[in-house]
């Protein structure tokens, strides 16, 4: 026996007899599993703690971007992809009160991974592209690659504190319940870690405890499952703007079953018990607004159960620095935003990229280094904003003029966000939202494009009537309200991603 396998089997046995590991990770899902298999690539010993190991039901996680493939890829977990009839995403279709405009996902230089504009439209070979699937067949995939891998034990159990050391406030491990196999009860049990990981998800026990932030939601997304619909572009992830107050979405997300989220914002009128409830918003007012080849499976998925949808609530969460020494709080218990672009995977994935690297045992040898692993996590928190920071802020920002019923300059800039598609302008666009392109100016230079456009476009409604040119100084007045409107849109969500 070679010195490298009874090292393997030593470290093994440390984690089934003694709980003992270099990093304790807390929930596996898409950031748990992702960040375990690749500190255990490094030849770092992980124990993988999850509560429930059963295939998870969701109705979020199910769009990957193509950076998000791309970093799964670099991981060495893009065989997860593999076998779950996943379905390829090559951009989005808006449909925008009945006109559409598809979107695809720019071309990239295969030498330099920079986007090259002026690809034709349909040369989707040439192009990056996302996946989407069911959130609990890849899930399992994470967990099978976890389970796989020599220097991880995957462990059933609850966590249900954190461990301190008595004469310190570091980090040891967790405190957890597993079920005893012959009892079946639940029984004290802890794990100790060098470095504890908790990604423990959006609604985590431990994020207001360590960070002291609180996740803001102001919409909910109801999910339905339409069987064979016939999307009006195959292949693309929909987005309706119309009549009703919020956007809803749809891409597929198997061979037979396409993903509908409708959002409903908080307290949503036409949502009231009075009004029908959710189901009779989504009946009375989003289904006349969704395209005709998709109302015959939406009808049909509404009549199948007469339930109120699952929802899951669209959180916004900041990132928090940290400086728990032993911990560190990850995914989304860290960092969230509104779902609709899709990007939350994304950015967990590249997230673990960056942690990775940062902590790789050429820089970091030892996980006892507090001092080194700190400034590795220092320059983790500087070096994800370039990317998530533009996920995060196009997310909130299209949210914003998505749902522009009831303020014109929104409504104003959703037009003029339409009319910037409809003009072709979508390469680097896409890029920012595929995560592609990694540069934050691209897109305050795009935005603020939108928002010239928008004033374009209004001042040349107002102008066109009767008295065309006495107008100008509305025009003006309208200007200055929109281009106040955008700033107010984007800039506090860019300075807050961006501290």
């Amino acid at each position: 026996m070679n010195s490298v396998t009874s090292t393997t089997e030593l470290r093994a046995e440390r984690r089934a007899k003694y709980h003992e590991a270099d990093v304790v990770v807390v929930g596996a899902g898409v950031f748990g599993c992702a960040v375990a298999f690749a500190m255990a690539k490094q030849g770092r010993s992980v124990l993988l703690l999850e509560r429930w190991m059963k295939e998870p039901d969701r109705i979020v996680g199910e769009l990957l971007q193509p950076g998000g493939v791309a970093a799964l890829k670099k991981l060495g977990l893009g065989k997860c992809l593999k076998g779950i009839d996943a379905i390829p995403c090559y951009g989005y279709n808006v449909i925008y009160h009945g006109d559409n405009v598809a979107i695809p996902y720019p071309a990239v230089d295969d030498t330099t991974g920079k986007v090259t504009p002026g690809k034709p439209k349909d040369d989707t070979a040439k192009r990056p592209e996302g996946c989407a699937f069911h959130h609990g067949r890849f899930i399992m995939n994470l967990r099978r690659a976890c389970m796989a891998e020599p220097n991880i034990t995957v462990v059933e159990t609850e966590v249900m504190a954190t461990i301190r050391g008595e004469n310190s406030p570091r980090i040891l491990g967790v405190e957890s319940k597993t079920t005893n196999k012959e009892t079946g009860k639940k029984d004290p049990d802890y794990f100790f870690g060098t470095l504890t990981i908790i990604a423990d998800g959006y609604a985590s026990k431990f994020r207001q405890q360590y960070l002291g932030s609180t996740a803001m939601v102001k919409s909910k997304f109801y999910a339905l499952e339409l069987i064979d619909c016939k999307l009006p572009e195959q292949g693309y992830g929909t987005v309706v703007i119309g009549k009703a107050p919020s956007p809803v979405l749809l891409y597929q997300i198997g061979s037979h079953e396409t993903r509908v989220l409708i959002d409903v914002p908080i307290d949503l009128p036409q949502a009231s018990v009075a009004a029908g409830g959710v189901r009779g918003y989504i009946q009375n007012t989003v289904l006349p607004t969704l395209p005709e080849s998709v109302k015959p499976s939406m009808q049909t998925a509404l009549d199948r159960d007469n339930k109120i949808p699952k929802s899951m609530p669209n959180s916004w969460l900041p990132a928090e620095k940290q400086h728990q020494k032993g911990m560190l709080i990850l995914g989304d218990a860290f960092n969230m935003r509104h779902p609709l672009t899709g990007g939350g995977m994304t950015v967990a994935f590249n997230d673990v990229v960056i942690l990775a690297d940062v902590l790789r045992p050429s820089r970091v040898p030892v996980l006892t280094d507090d001092a080194a692993v700190e400034k590795a996590v220092a320059e983790f928190y500087w070096r994800r904003k370039s990317f998530s920071s533009i996920i995060n802020v196009l997310a909130q920002a299209l949210y914003s003029l998505f749902s522009a019923v009831g303020n014109w300059q929104l409504a104003a800039l959703q037009k003029g966000c339409f009319g910037y598609f409809q003009r072709g302008l979508t390469d680097e666009p896409m890029g920012l939202l595929g995560g592609l392109i990694h540069q934050p100016m691209v897109l305050a230079y795009h935005f603020f494009s939108v928002a010239f456009l928008a004033i374009w476009i209004s001042a040349c409604e107002t102008m066109s009537g009767p008295v065309g040119v006495l107008m100008f100084p509305i025009v003006l007045v309208h200007a200055v309200q929109i281009l106040w409107r955008a700033s107010v849109v984007f800039l506090p969500v860019l300075w807050r991603e961006l501290k």
